[in-house]
């Protein structure tokens, strides 16, 4: 601010410089910073890597001083640092859509979960810790930062893409943008605008749209009434000028891809530390601490790296039991099948009682209802564990949870109707040992571990062997992706839409 009230320059390179310094050295893919509250030594990041990193606070004043430092140069460096920092380092500070639910740090460690650091998440009416009274105006200003103005000829700077309208008062019109969702099997971010004038304008006036440094010109298209627009290179401004009018359509569609970024330490032995990013968007790999992750053979990392299709969102489902007075859901447990009791959404518990249903004939896929699926022959794919089933292995032996099946059936199961006769149940009935089933048996406890069981006259066969098939506990997020790792795939999401879930946002890349 002295460099606004004085206008001595000493005070706009100090701003520029640290920013610079901060950015260069001690920021993690987040565009957050700080490790305990401080900083340590500079380009030394992968041993700082804990529950107690990224003070929130320290992300909005970041942001703060990003956003002055654009507003005096009009760098792109610091429009793209601002959208970094708010989609990965503010966005997921809250809890899911809980307002008032914040936390204080965001661990980076492998294994990493926002709820396990010293202050875990907030709660509604007994915290208040300073990144309390940040967070929460953070969330107050997140349109602060879309649209600046050049008030000496009328123009405007869009550097963030959010749909959003604005009364641009020196420009004498309404803008309206229009972002279509961003989903991982589209390889686009496709922006509209719009314009109503104001009456009696007679004024042209300039829009400056952002090209992104992530994005490439490969495919990059941008059109004024469909008519093509020459378009900058990433780290530009395209800058159209002309008298809007209620008819003008101005679109702007750019490649959004994958691609990863080495951790700021200039250490040899940390080069393959790496953090994978989809367009602005920082990933976080579902794990408790899994982190080796393979590159491919190829020189992209859509070798390694595929979408999960919409779709899939359809084939989740949960199966749950009533056991005495309590609800307890099918779940895998450290690669192992038992029965826990229901837990709470945006859990590991939550991931871990969801299951995707892979149908041998894959024109069955569709699923709309539970009637859908019976009669049908699936595989069970584990949600948090991409390309892994669940497998049988023997009569009145547990099951186990294998990156690979054989042949001999002992993945595939038949879906029935509930062998107890009520309406809605299924039984899941091995497709390789007719008459067996999964069972968990009756009057069970949390952990009660399953087994393929054969039918019998036992009291209580049938309860035990009946399920309630319902919508899957968790769900994909539209920016999903399945990573190739070195045991086992990971499920890759937006870190910010993470709320108890362990997490892994660096990951050991080798060839």
């Amino acid at each position: 601010m002295r460099y606004e009230i004085t206008g001595d320059p000493l005070y706009k390179d100090i701003g520029a410089f640290f920013m610079d310094v901060v950015n260069s050295s001690h920021s993690y893919a987040t565009g957050g910073t700080s490790v305990g509250e401080f900083w340590s030594d500079p380009k030394r990041l992968a041993s700082t890597l804990q529950t107690e990193n990224e003070e929130s606070c320290t992300t909005y004043n970041m942001l703060k001083v990003s956003r002055h430092l654009f507003r005096w140069t009009k760098e792109m460096a610091y429009a793209d640092y601002y959208e970094r920092a708010l989609t990965n380092g503010v966005l997921g500070i809250q809890r899911g859509t809980e307002p008032g639910v914040m936390i204080y740090m965001l661990p980076q460690y492998p294994g990493s979960s926002k709820a396990k650091s010293n202050h875990g998440w907030g709660t509604l009416y007994d915290s208040f810790w300073c990144c309390y009274g940040t967070g929460i105006e953070s969330f107050s200003k997140l349109g602060d930062s879309i649209y600046f103005e050049e008030r000496e000829a009328p123009g405007l700077y869009i550097i963030q893409y959010i749909s959003s309208s604005l009364d641009w008062k020196s420009g004498q019109i309404l803008l309206h943008q229009k972002v279509d969702p961003i989903v991982s099997s589209d390889p686009y971010l496709r922006v509209t605008l719009t314009f109503s004038p104001k009456k009696g304008t007679s004024q042209a006036s300039t829009l400056h749209l952002r090209i992104p440094i992530w994005t490439n010109s490969e495919g990059a298209t941008a059109t004024i009434n469909s008519q093509s627009l020459p378009l900058p290179a990433p780290g530009s401004f395209l800058s159209v000028n002309r008298k809007w009018s209620s008819s003008d359509k101005l679109t702007l569609q750019i490649p959004i891809s994958l691609r990863t970024e080495a951790i700021k330490d200039d250490r040899h032995e940390y080069a393959s530390v790496q953090a994978i990013l989809h367009g602005p968007y920082l990933l976080a790999g579902h794990t408790s601490g899994d982190w080796n992750l393979k590159s491919g053979s190829g020189k992209s990392l859509s070798d390694s790296i595929t979408p999960i299709p919409a779709s899939y969102n359809g084939q989740l489902v949960s199966f749950s039991q009533e056991s005495g007075n309590s609800t307890f859901v099918l779940a895998n447990s450290n690669y192992s099948i038992s029965m826990e009791k229901l837990p709470e959404s945006g859990t590991d518990a939550s991931l871990q009682a969801t299951f995707r249903l892979i149908f041998k004939d894959s024109s069955s896929s569709k699923l709309s209802s539970v009637k859908d699926a019976i009669g049908k022959s699936v595989m069970l794919e584990p949600f948090d564990l991409p390309g892994m089933l669940l497998v049988q292995q023997g009569k009145d032996r547990s099951f186990a949870v294998t990156k690979s099946a054989d042949d001999d059936g002992s993945s595939i199961f038949r879906v029935v109707s509930g062998l107890d006769g009520k309406d809605g149940t299924v039984s899941l009935e091995s497709g390789a040992q007719n008459g067996c089933y999964v069972y968990s048996g009756v009057d069970y406890k949390s952990g009660q571990s399953m087994k393929l069981s054969c039918k019998s006259s036992d009291t209580g066969f049938n309860q035990g062997a009946s399920f309630v098939m319902n919508k899957g506990l968790s769900q994909y997020h539209p920016i999903s992706f399945v990573a190739k790792g070195d045991k086992r795939n990971f499920l890759l999401t937006p870190l910010y839409s993470l709320r108890e879930e362990s997490y892994t946002i660096y990951f050991h890349i080798q060839p």
